[in-house]
């Protein structure tokens, strides 16, 4: 099986900040055992704030700014909503 791209939406605030996220369906496999590759980000003033992703050889992880720590992947929707909080909170927080 090829990958398949599940989903692919991308589109820019009207504060100009762009959120982006990719879903690919892959076989399973030990570098994406549950059988999804992804990466979604959420980038001010040309900067990546938060991203979420699994790259090869890494794992399951997420950066916020300057730091990069592991994530308890779960499943796509919590994905998708771990990502939308974090963005909630930084928007709060700014």
């Amino acid at each position: 099986m090829a990958s398949i791209l599940v989903l692919h939406d991308k589109y820019t605030r009207p504060d100009g900040n762009i959120v982006e996220m990719k879903i690919w369906k892959v076989p399973a496999s030990r570098t994406y055992p549950q059988g999804y590759k992804y990466s979604l980000v959420y980038i001010v003033k040309g900067e990546r704030i938060i991203g979420y992703d699994n790259a090869e050889g890494k794992g399951h992880h997420r950066h916020s700014i300057k730091k990069e720590d592991s994530y308890n992947f779960k499943n796509i929707s919590k994905l998708i909503s771990d990502f939308f909080n974090d963005i909630i909170k930084i928007e709060r927080d700014r």
